[in-house]
C-alpha cells in the first residue's frame, strides 16, 4: 500500500495542548489528543479489501503492510490521534465522551480528489476509553467488517471497511453483562469514511462554550465535506443544519427499506455526513416487527426499536441544533426545520415503499394501503425480506399460501391465510393503478428489494468457523454481500433456522465488544 499518500488536514487545522500520555481522563477545551497504537507482537491477517484498497488509492497489499493494518509500523509523517466528543446516551447527556477503541491514522485523498480517513479500532486505549482497554474482540470486529461493506454494497452511505486482523493476543469481556467474563480472540479493524465527525463533537464545543472552537469546527467541516454550500454568515449554517437534517432522513429511509436496525442511536453514534456509523448491537430484521430491538441494553424501553428510528432521529437532530444555536442564532428557522423533517422523512418513506411494492408513484389511498399491510406483516410474523422476494413471483393468489407459510415465524391457521389472500388481491388491484408496465413495475421492485441481506444467524456461524481456523464462510459471505440483489448462494436467502432463535448474538446482542 502508499501510505506515503496519507495526510493530516485534521490535525493540521485545530493545533493545542495535547498529551501521548495514555492515562484515561477528561481533556476539556481540546478536540482531541494525540495517541499511538498500542502494538501486537503476533497478528495475523485475516481478510484484505483489496477492491477498497484500490478505490481509495492505497493499492495493493504488500507482505509489510500487515504491521501498518495492526498499528505496529507507523509512516514517519503520522501522527496518530484520538477525537473527543460529547453525547446523548439513551436520551441522557453523558458528558465528554470520544474515541475509545478507535485511532485515526490520517486522511488520503485518491485521484479522483476523494478523501477517506483512516482509522483503527481496537487498537489500544486512548484518553478517552472511560477505563476501558481500548481493544476489541474477534466477534464485534468481524460484524463490523462484513456489514459495513454489506450496506455499502446495497447502496446504504455507511463507513467501510479495509482490513480485519488478529492482534495475537486474548481479551476478556463479559459478552452479556451477566457476571461471566470469558477470554476472547482479540482483533483490530482498519475502517475508512469520508470523516468520522459526529453530532457529538458539536455537542462537545457547545456544552463547554467554546463557540470559537465550534465556529471552526463547521467551517473545516462545511469547507471539507459540503462543498455544495457557498453561502455566508448565518445563512451559511442554517444551510449546514438543514442538510444535515436532509442526509440524516435519507438514511433512515434507506435502513427502513431494508429492514436495519441500529441498536444504539445515540448521538455520539450520528454521522454529521448521514452515514451509517459505529455497528455495535446491529441486526438485519428477520420477521418484521416495529418494536424489534437487537440490543439487550435497550431492553424494556426499546428506544431505538426498527420502527422508532425516524423519530430518534429527529430527536438527535434537536440535540444537533442547541449545539449549533450560537452560530444560527434563529430559533424559529431551527424550529421550523426540524418540524418539517417528521414531513420529509415520511413523504420519502412511503414513496420508498411504493418502489419495494412496484408502484411508480405515490396515491392518497397508498397510506392506508401500507398501514394494513404492517399489521398484516406483524400478526403473521412473515420475514421481511423474504416477503417482497415472493412478491415478485407471485401470479396465482388463490395457490401462494403454501410459499407464504414458508416464510412466516409463526403458524398460519385460515384465519391468517384467509386475511393474507385478502391482502394480496387488494396489492393486485392496487398494481393495476399503474402507468407503467408488469416488467417495469418488476424491474423496480429487483432494485430496491435485496435477495441477500447478512442475517445475524449468518455472522454467528461466520464467526465461530473464524474462530476454529476456517474462512470458506466468510469468502462465501463476501461474495454474497458484494451482490444483493443477486441470489447467488440460494440457501443464503432463507429465514433464520429455529435453532437459532434463543441464540446470544443471533436474535439478541449487547453492547459488549
Amino acid at each position: 500500500m502508499n501510505l506515503k499518500n496519507i495526510k493530516q488536514t485534521f490535525i493540521e487545522t485545530f493545533p493545542g495542548d495535547f498529551s501521548k500520555n495514555p492515562i484515561q481522563r477528561n481533556t476539556p477545551k481540546v478536540l482531541f489528543s494525540t495517541i499511538d497504537p498500542v502494538g501486537f507482537d503476533q497478528p495475523e491477517l485475516i481478510i484484505f479489501n483489496e477492491k477498497l484498497s484500490e478505490e481509495i488509492g492505497l493499492g495493493k497489499f504488500e507482505n509489510n503492510d500487515l504491521d501498518f493494518l495492526v498499528g505496529n509500523s507507523l509512516p514517519e509523517n503520522l501522527k496518530t490521534y484520538a477525537t473527543a466528543y460529547a453525547g446523548h446516551q439513551f436520551g441522557n447527556w453523558a458528558e465528554q465522551l470520544g474515541d475509545g477503541r478507535a485511532i485515526i491514522a490520517g486522511e488520503i485523498i485518491n485521484e479522483l480528489g476523494e478523501k477517506n480517513e483512516l482509522q483503527w479500532k481496537g487498537a489500544g486505549a486512548t484518553p478517552y476509553s472511560r477505563h476501558a482497554d481500548g481493544r476489541a474482540v474477534l466477534r464485534s470486529s468481524v460484524r463490523e467488517y462484513l456489514m459495513s461493506e454489506a450496506m455499502h454494497h446495497l447502496g446504504i452511505p455507511t463507513t467501510r471497511a479495509l482490513s480485519l486482523s488478529f492482534t495475537g493476543e486474548n481479551v476478556v469481556r463479559d459478552m452479556m453483562y451477566s457476571g461471566n467474563p470469558q477470554e476472547e480472540k482479540g482483533a483490530v479493524v482498519v475502517r475508512t469514511a469520508e470523516s468520522f465527525l459526529r453530532f457529538g463533537h458539536f455537542e462537545l464545543m457547545s456544552a463547554q462554550k467554546e463557540i470559537d472552537t465550534l465556529q471552526k469546527l463547521t467551517d473545516f467541516t462545511i469547507k471539507n465535506y459540503f462543498p455544495e454550500i457557498t453561502s455566508e454568515g448565518e445563512q451559511k449554517y442554517k444551510d449546514f443544519f438543514q442538510s444535515v437534517c436532509t442526509k440524516t432522513a435519507d438514511l433512515m429511509v434507506d435502513w427502513f427499506r431494508v429492514g436495519f436496525v441500529h441498536g444504539v442511536m445515540n448521538t455520539d453514534n450520528m454521522s454529521i455526513l448521514g452515514l451509517t456509523i459505529d455497528y455495535g448491537p446491529f441486526s438485519m430484521m428477520d420477521e418484521y416487527d416495529l418494536n424489534f430491538t437487537p440490543n439487550t441494553t435497550d431492553l424494556p424501553g426499546r428506544r431505538y426499536a426498527f420502527g422508532k428510528q425516524g423519530q430518534i432521529s429527529q430527536w438527535n437532530l434537536w440535540q444537533l441544533a442547541n449545539a449549533l444555536f450560537a452560530l444560527i442564532k434563529d430559533e424559529k428557522f431551527l424550529e421550523d426545520t426540524l418540524n418539517s423533517y417528521g414531513t420529509y422523512f415520511w413523504e420519502a418513506h412511503d414513496k420508498m415503499l411504493c418502489r419495494k411494492f412496484g408502484f411508480n408513484e405515490l396515491k392518497d389511498t397508498d397510506e392506508e394501503f401500507f398501514s394494513n399491510w404492517q399489521g398484516l406483516m406483524q400478526e403473521l410474523q412473515l420475514d421481511y425480506t423474504l416477503f417482497f422476494n415472493l412478491l415478485e413471483k407471485i401470479n396465482d393468489i388463490s395457490n401462494a399460501k403454501t410459499e407464504f407459510q414458508k416464510i412466516s415465524y409463526t403458524f398460519l391457521d385460515e384465519v391468517k391465510l384467509k386475511k393474507l389472500e385478502n391482502f394480496l388481491q387488494i396489492y393486485k388491484d392496487r398494481l393495476e393503478k399503474n402507468t407503467i408496465s408488469k416488467n417495469e413495475s418488476l424491474d423496480l421492485m429487483k432494485k430496491t428489494n435485496p435477495k441477500f441481506l447478512l442475517r445475524n444467524y449468518l455472522l454467528f456461524e461466520c464467526i465461530e468457523e473464524i474462530n476454529k481456523g476456517k474462512t470458506e464462510m466468510l469468502e462465501k459471505l463476501t461474495k454474497a454481500l458484494e451482490n444483493p440483489y443477486e441470489e447467488i448462494f440460494p440457501e443464503f436467502s432463507a429465514k433464520r433456522p429455529t435453532n437459532y432463535d434463543d441464540i446470544s448474538g443471533c436474535s439478541m446482542l449487547s453492547c459488549s465488544s
